[in-house]
């Protein structure tokens, strides 16, 4: 076990770091090029832990023992006996590699140098060191002691017991220690370009507006933040930096190509919570949301009919219908005058309507795949007539729900974004960067989602996820939409989305 660490750096991340590791119990040195610095963070712990103290957190007592297992070092040499160094200095790879090479002349040669990096290759770092193997990353996310979850990143020449130590450690704080080979974005960076990139692919196509998408994605997929909230609570210009990177870490792969959206909001100087304006408004820090739209009323003159046979689907339907005064129409082929309700999956309206032969004019897509309870969706296509979409939107609102309407997409919105995070899941797997389990936490406790990648497709339908891939395949042509062979594997022989292959392979 470590006894004593070295933390360089005392930024935010600093700072966090040499936070959690004193209040459990472990000596801390702070180092910082400006000793200032390094006497500010101290003073910012200890008002957070006196106000932790103060609240019931912890104890008076607790808070004491933290701060006093927390030092200032004035230069590197008096890092000399820590066993292990941690940096959170300046994302930039030369600045990382001089630190390193300074320290190794000056700490012990068993002692352990880790990067506290989000998207540099640990092993590119390593290779300025005389001993690579003793180099890893510990990759922890902002607030530290909050983000109960590390990266625990194993480059080309690092020593494996050395992960097992720092996972560890990790542990001891009470951390989930993921484990992940250096590869672009390790873990989590990568699991997340999926959420927000076909997002703003949604919103490129027309499809639907930014509130819009965030509104369908947390009422109907159960999302703590939709997409564009999230954006702007990063930043827009650390959120391009981050697709800009991983886009081209992996040669240009199409499945992580960022939006031309983003280019001309940070050039207006749009980007997000922190300049109060980006794809929301803020006055002092606080979100101005615009008010959703509300309908015209209209009379309710035709009957529904709907091509779904799922008991429960057409039960809930029928019960709205009924508040609204609607009947929903049992034949299966729809009367002269009903409005038609189609519910495609992995296809889009135009050609669910064509292919059924369904009428034009009166005939809408309504998203049912995440249920009807929270929020609806109708999806419009240019043949609709207006009073047909006036009529279902106002029936199926009459419960109090509300409705959203959107133009017309292979998949809707939650089709297309949940069955995306749910295949590059599946690639990661596939690529051995994480196991399954160590994916689907690391994803909950990292990014906030509701269910891991694998476990969303197992919630939703494995098949299902499949089916709507290859629709969106059908329809662009682009290899965005290929279905990972870990998906596409289980879901031909009838097994768990995490399902292990065999572990003895690695990489």
């Amino acid at each position: 076990m470590f006894e004593r660490i070295g933390v360089i750096g005392s930024g935010a991340m600093g700072r966090g770091i040499a936070q959690l590791f004193a209040t459990a119990g472990i000596a801390v040195r702070l180092y910082d090029s400006r000793p200032e610095a390094v006497e500010q963070a101290l003073a910012h712990i200890r008002e957070t832990l006196e106000r932790a103290a103060a609240r019931g957190r912890m104890t008076a007592e607790e808070a004491s023992r933290s701060l006093a297992c927390m030092s200032a070092a004035r230069r590197l040499p008096e890092l000399a006996d820590c066993d292990l160094l941690i940096e959170a200095i300046v994302e930039n790879l030369e600045a990382k590699q001089a630190l390193f090479r300074e320290l190794e002349a000056v700490v012990a040669v068993d002692a352990v140098l880790a990067t506290n990096t989000s998207s540099l290759s640990v092993t590119r770092i390593a290779s300025a060191c005389r001993h690579p193997e003793r180099v890893a990353g510990f990759h922890f996310f902002n607030p530290v002691p909050l983000m109960k979850i590390v990266e625990v990143i194993r480059g080309e020449r690092t020593d494996p017991q050395l992960i097992e130590r720092l996972a560890a450690l990790a542990e001891r704080t009470g951390h989930f220690p993921a484990r992940t080979p250096d590869s672009p974005g390790f873990l989590v960076n990568h699991a997340g370009r999926a959420y927000g990139t076909e997002a703003l692919r949604i919103l490129a196509e027309g499809v639907a507006a930014p509130a819009q998408i965030d509104r369908i994605l947390r009422d109907g997929l159960g999302f703590r933040m939709g997409p564009f909230e999230l954006f702007d609570l990063i930043g827009l210009d650390v959120t391009q930096t981050v697709m800009e990177s991983v886009y081209q870490q992996f040669y240009q792969d199409p499945r992580y190509t960022p939006s031309h959206l983003l280019a001309p909001r940070l050039a207006a100087g749009l980007l997000g919570r922190k300049s109060g304006e980006g794809f929301y408004r803020y006055a002092n820090g606080d979100l101005q949301p615009d008010p959703e739209p509300s309908a015209v009323p209209v009379p309710i003159v035709r009957p529904f009919w709907l091509d779904s046979r799922e008991p429960g689907i057409r039960r809930q339907v029928a019960a709205v219908l009924a508040v609204a005064g609607a009947e929903l129409e049992e034949g299966a082929e729809p009367s002269e005058s009903a409005i038609c309700l189609v519910t495609p999956l992995g296809e889009d309206a135009s050609s669910l309507i064509a292919r059924r032969r369904l009428p034009v004019a009166r005939s809408l897509a309504l998203e049912t795949l995440t249920g009807l309870d929270r929020r609806r969706v109708l999806m419009r296509h240019p043949g609709l007539a207006p009073e047909a979409l006036a009529q279902a939107r106002q029936a199926l609102a009459a419960d109090g729900v509300p409705v959203e309407v959107i133009n017309d997409s292979v998949g809707f919105v939650a089709q297309r974004v949940l069955a995306c995070v749910v295949n590059l899941g599946c690639e990661i797997a596939q690529r051995r960067i994480a196991s399954p389990a160590v994916l689907d936490r690391a994803v909950q406790l990292a990014l906030g989602y509701p269910h891991g990648p694998l476990e969303f497709g197992e919630r939703y339908g494995a098949a299902r996820i499949a089916r709507i891939l290859q629709g969106l395949y059908r329809q662009y042509q682009e290899p965005r939409y290929r279905t990972s062979p870990w998906l596409r594997r289980r879901v031909q022989l009838g097994l768990p989305l995490d399902t292990p292959e065999d572990q003895s392979l690695s990489v």
